[in-house]
């Protein structure tokens, strides 16, 4: 059987150098793609990891940026990589970077809240209400920063529990620094009898203030705060560093009771005094 003519032409087509260097060229372009994405995806973890290591090492850097700045540089280098591997292909810059714009408007509007929490960590990260390792409240959420990422923000709470936190929500949300401000104020309440001396009250309060953690200036002060029912609220106010200020509250309670009790101080506890009528006069 002779073979056609459009056979012919076909095998003649592909036996021809253009054709052979066509495929050669298409074969070169395929596999720089897959090999720049393969590169570009390492480098850019590697340089991610990179990037947060030699950061933290750094004394002078906030630790709130060192995870936004390890992500914006592995996310740039992909971007990157995408591009270059495109090119490859023989897509033109001015097409890639149209259609990286339309795509950005589409994903902008789809994305809406993923990017408020986005918008949200830039402005926590340039007003700096709180830092990695700062104890906050928020939205009814209590515990210690770990850290400010692009979309979400991690805090550990007082028993160990993880919490990840959308950026947008903390910064709708009031927001309630406890570690702000290295000097705290402290107050350490007590409820007295009402036959109590105040001079001898104020004693044995201020007797167990001599403790290297409390601020002599301004110096620990003896303050009469109310009269209840059952006892006279009385109060020392100090202050410490918050670095202290948990160890230092605990000590002071349970230095306390002792105190008072060496200058017979009674502590009262709720009592009522219930008047029964005589059955007989009521009749």
């Amino acid at each position: 059987m002779e073979p056609s003519a459009l056979s012919i032409l076909v095998e003649n087509y592909i036996a021809s150098p253009e054709f052979m260097s066509g495929m050669i060229d298409s074969a070169l372009s395929l596999t720089g793609g897959v090999a720049t994405l393969i590169i570009g995806l390492f480098i850019a973890g590697r340089m991610g990891r990179f990037i947060r290591t030699a950061l933290t090492r750094i004394s002078r850097i906030d630790k709130t940026l060192v995870p936004v700045a390890a992500s914006v540089v592995r996310y740039a280098i992909i971007i990157v990589t995408i591009v270059v591997m495109l090119g490859q292909f023989g897509v033109q810059t001015t097409s890639i970077i149209a259609v990286l714009g339309a795509a950005g408007i589409a994903i902008g509007l789809a994305l809406q809240g993923t990017l408020s929490n986005v918008a949200a960590g830039v402005m926590l990260l340039i007003l700096r209400p709180f830092e990695a390792g700062h104890w906050i409240e928020t939205n009814g959420i209590s515990g210690t920063v770990k850290e400010i990422g692009l979309f979400t923000t991690k805090i550990d709470t007082f028993d160990n529990v993880f919490i990840s936190v959308p950026n947008s929500t903390i910064w709708s949300s009031t927001i309630i620094n406890h570690a702000k401000h290295q000097k705290r104020r402290m107050d350490l309440n007590i409820g007295i009898g009402y036959d109590s001396d105040f001079d001898v009250v104020e004693k044995a309060m201020l007797s167990i203030m001599d403790d290297k953690r409390i601020y002599s200036d301004p110096a620990p002060v003896f303050h009469v705060v109310s009269y209840s029912d059952s006892a006279i609220n009385v109060r020392v106010r100090l202050y410490a560093d918050y670095d202290d200020l948990f160890q230092l509250g605990w000590d002071l309670n349970r230095r306390l009771k002792p105190a008072l009790d060496a200058h017979q101080i009674e502590i009262p506890f709720p009592q009522q005094v219930v008047h029964l009528a005589n059955q007989a006069d009521k009749s």
